[in-house]
């Protein structure tokens, strides 16, 4: 296993001498892969983020690493994260709040400031397996069923050559101490249940599951890179700058190279049942304009032009009641008299009935506009908010608001006010949902 790892660390760049960072939760995974590192006598550190999501367990996790690498004099680093309050705000689910926190705290004050060349997680090959099935049930594309990569960008993962299996069998033989995540047994999240429910049938079908998956993505990583090439060779015939946008000659757009277009405009955030649609009317009428979220694609004559989003959004009046209305190039759809539920969708927002007056605003924010941001108590303005939030200032112009009586109940697709969030009392909800045209 030893010579493994370093042969499969070397392969990627990366040798005894390359400063590392280590990402360790206290799980056996980590614990492995921390093991390996040091004994193997590279230049490491140690990371930690405490989640606070399982009480004294999660203080024990901290603690448990922090005395390993006391022991053992590696420099540790920890933190602790609201990750509940994070994930409400920001409408994530608990393992992409986790995810998003872990990322920013390794990049700002442990990569940027102590300068080491790679983080290290302990991801191997049946998390690459879970991953690729969730991304098959999601119909990501192609890119997806090759699961996780073992480098992209600063983050290395040098266990993917390895399966659970190996790892629990290397931490046996070596006596290594790990401490044991309760959650891990729960099927509430996806992952879990990919974990206990489907791969034990998949490997019903072919023990050697592990060892496929593996081939299967060599294959599909080779059939990418030619892919990719024939792309770009598409991109330099038949696209060219557009301003902040891009022009594609309509005469590209054959059913043959769908998936071509498809790879440019989703670079602006179109869909790919929009690129179908987009795809359809190519040879139609000039005039038939989409848009994403950013962009707006406009089908001229000879062109597919693609610019940036500018153009002011107007206000709109709302009656409390169910219906769809629509701002600029956005719909927004209400639903009233809901049961109460917490919805993880920051394009949705649902609401204390009770709280809301009759009348509503849909208005973009104004300067001076001011709200308690969800899990405060104090006001913020909207500029400082979107500041906080990094919203690009090409985008900042484009954000609304739902306002109601005066105050504003919700900073439309990004978190909803203090003040209207359901709670205990609630009786009745209203559910928001924003989507684009």
């Amino acid at each position: 296993m030893k010579q493994r790892f370093l042969d499969y660390a070397q392969q990627h760049g990366i040798t005894p001498h390359t400063k590392m960072l280590l990402a360790v939760s206290g799980g056996k995974d980590s614990m492995v892969m921390l093991h390996l590192f040091h004994s193997l006598a590279f230049n490491i550190s140690v990371a930690h983020v405490n989640f606070k999501l399982r009480g004294s367990e999660s203080d024990g996790d901290q603690q448990f690493v922090n005395d390993w690498c006391a022991e053992h004099q590696i420099p540790f680093f920890s933190t602790h994260v609201e990750t509940n309050n994070y994930a409400i705000a920001n409408g994530l689910s608990i393992q992409m709040a986790a995810r998003d926190l872990r990322y920013q705290w390794f990049g700002l004050s442990c990569i940027e400031k102590h300068r080491f060349q790679f983080i290290a997680t302990a991801h191997h090959l049946n998390d690459s397996i879970e991953t690729a099935l969730l991304n098959l049930a999601r119909g990501t594309g192609v890119e997806g069923l090759t699961g996780i990569p073992v480098l992209s960008g600063n983050r290395f993962r040098p266990l993917m050559f390895a399966t659970r299996a190996e790892i629990e069998t290397y931490a046996a033989a070596h006596k290594i101490h790990w401490r044991e995540d309760s959650s891990n047994q729960t099927d509430a999240y996806q992952r879990n249940l990919i974990r206990h429910r489907v791969i034990p049938e998949l490997k019903k079908i072919n023990p050697a599951l592990e060892a496929s998956f593996a081939s299967m993505v060599l294959k599909i990583n080779h059939d990418l890179e030619i892919l990719n090439a024939e792309n770009q060779k598409w991109r330099v015939a038949y696209t060219e700058p557009f301003g902040e946008g891009l022009k594609i000659r309509k005469e590209a757009i054959q059913p043959a190279t769908l998936s071509f277009l498809w790879r440019t405009l989703r670079n602006y955030g179109f869909s790919w049942d929009q690129t179908e649609r987009i795809q359809q009317v190519a040879d139609g009428q000039p005039g038939k304009i989409f848009y994403s979220t950013t962009h707006s694609l406009t089908a001229d004559r000879e062109f597919l032009l693609i610019s940036e989003l500018t153009a002011p959004i107007e206000s709109v009046s709302i009656n409390l009641a169910n219906g769809t209305y629509q701002s600029g190039k956005q719909e927004l759809a209400i639903q009233t008299d809901q049961t109460p539920r917490i919805v993880a969708d920051k394009q949705v927002a649902a609401l204390d009935q009770a709280t809301l007056s009759r009348d509503l605003v849909w208005r973009t924010w104004q300067p001076g506009d001011w709200f308690v941001p969800l899990g405060m108590n104090n006001r913020k303005k909207i500029s400082d908010f979107l500041v906080d939030e990094k919203v690009p200032l090409g985008l900042k112009n484009k954000v609304t608001v739902l306002e109601s009586d005066g105050e504003i109940a919700w900073v439309v697709g990004y978190r909803i006010d203090n003040r209207f969030r359901l709670t205990e009392a609630t009786q009745k909800a209203v559910v928001f949902r924003l989507s684009q045209l």
